[in-house]
């Protein structure tokens, strides 16, 4: 089983969005996708099912596209502060995850986000500026400006 046809049922980053037709090696497949329900097998009834899908999603997408600049108006001039305990050199104990930042957005007034949708540069472990990604729709990603600080 070298490469395996797949049909994606979520989105998963660098590789599509829900209904997409896929294919990639068969490990991939086998022990990340199809386990965690990400992608079910390639058959004809799977294929017709998702073109009924994609045709919905069609309609849904430009209004979703529309929702999805509004939201991302609101995010562009945000900056978040998000105060976290720190040691000597600004070091953080733990890190910065995705849920936390979806929090400060929401607590500095910005939409409230799905943490999933928020991509981190790398891990934050330390003080300072960052700047992470929010996937607002496949078509629109936002860059939100992170200060971390002792707290």
């Amino acid at each position: 089983m070298s490469a395996s046809k797949l049909i994606l049922t979520q989105e998963v980053t660098g590789l599509g969005s829900a209904g997409d037709t896929v294919e990639v090696k068969g490990g991939y497949a086998r022990n990340y996708l199809l386990p965690r329900g990400l992608a079910i097998v390639s058959t004809r009834g799977a294929e017709k099912q998702v073109t009924s899908l994609r045709r919905a999603r069609a309609a849904r997408d430009v209004r979703s596209l529309e929702e999805a600049q509004a939201v991302a108006a609101r995010l562009s001039g945000l900056t978040v502060t998000l105060p976290a305990r720190s040691g000597d050199g600004g070091r953080l104990f733990g890190r910065i995850t995705t849920a936390d930042v979806a929090a400060a957005v929401t607590a500095a007034g910005g939409p409230e986000l799905d943490r999933r949708r928020i991509e981190l540069p790398s891990s934050i472990k330390s003080v300072g500026t960052h700047t992470v990604t929010v996937r607002v729709h496949p078509e629109v990603s936002v860059p939100v400006t992170l200060d971390v600080v002792a707290g």
